[in-house]
């Protein structure tokens, strides 16, 4: 799972993504958390500027709440449920899938016992990764404005050499799903069959990691860090 990422500029997303120059419906923070406002790009190459966490069509407030009002955290979607949750399966079904540009992003490593070390992840040849994610609208029904909102897709990691090693032990291993460019106009346009079969585990060639506060690389034991630093 994500719950913290840095995003990209507007023009590195503009050429990354070769969209030409556009003008944003609004302005984000380059780090972005639940909740906070973030872009993301649509079918037909649209820059749009939302909220990171999916607001169920039945919530009364823009903060995503269940039907009974409990607040709840949809800034992750599964991949094994987004098809039948009623907080994203109507999102799902209507094919409006985005590509979520995302300079690098952040998972809690918990090797040392009593602390986590932020571990941070990035494509290795310098691009933005392309996340994938959904978009959704909603209406906010005292003011009538209208709300984008934006999830980002989740898979099991349990597979993964270094994605499996984070969060604490004994808990679920989750990762993000990273598009490559060749696969973006299917996850854009494709059928829901096809979308699905794009989520897949990065390869370990792809990815650069390492702490998100380099000097606390060196608290890590030198076996558990040859195993964590990913180069590329």
């Amino acid at each position: 799972m994500c719950n913290r990422y840095q995003s990209p500029r507007e023009t590195e997303i503009e050429r990354a993504f070769a969209l030409g120059r556009q003008v944003p419906n609004r302005w984000w923070k380059p780090h972005v958390t639940p909740l906070a406002l973030g872009p993301y790009v649509k079918p037909g190459g649209e820059i749009e500027v939302g909220q990171w966490g999916m607001i169920p069509r039945s919530s009364p407030t823009r903060r995503p709440t269940t039907r009974d009002g409990t607040p709840m955290s949809t800034n992750n979607a599964r991949r094994e449920t987004i098809g039948k949750s009623w907080t994203f399966a109507p999102a799902w079904r209507a094919g409006q899938r985005c590509l979520i540009p995302v300079e690098s992003w952040v998972e809690p490593y918990w090797g040392l016992g009593s602390r986590n070390v932020w571990w941070s992840f990035r494509r290795a040849d310098g691009e933005p990764a392309a996340l994938a994610g959904l978009y959704s609208e909603w209406t906010d029904p005292e003011t009538g404005e209208l709300v984008p909102n934006y999830t980002m897709s989740t898979q099991p990691a349990d597979g993964h050499p270094v994605l499996s090693l984070m969060h604490r032990p004994g808990k679920e291993k989750r990762g993000v799903v990273m598009l490559e460019a060749g696969d973006w106009d299917a996850w854009l346009h494709g059928t829901a069959v096809q979308a699905d079969a794009l989520i897949k585990l990065p390869p370990l060639g792809v990815l650069r990691s390492g702490a998100e506060k380099p000097e606390e690389e060196a608290l890590l034991p030198a076996e558990q860090l040859q195993n964590l630093k990913v180069e590329g």
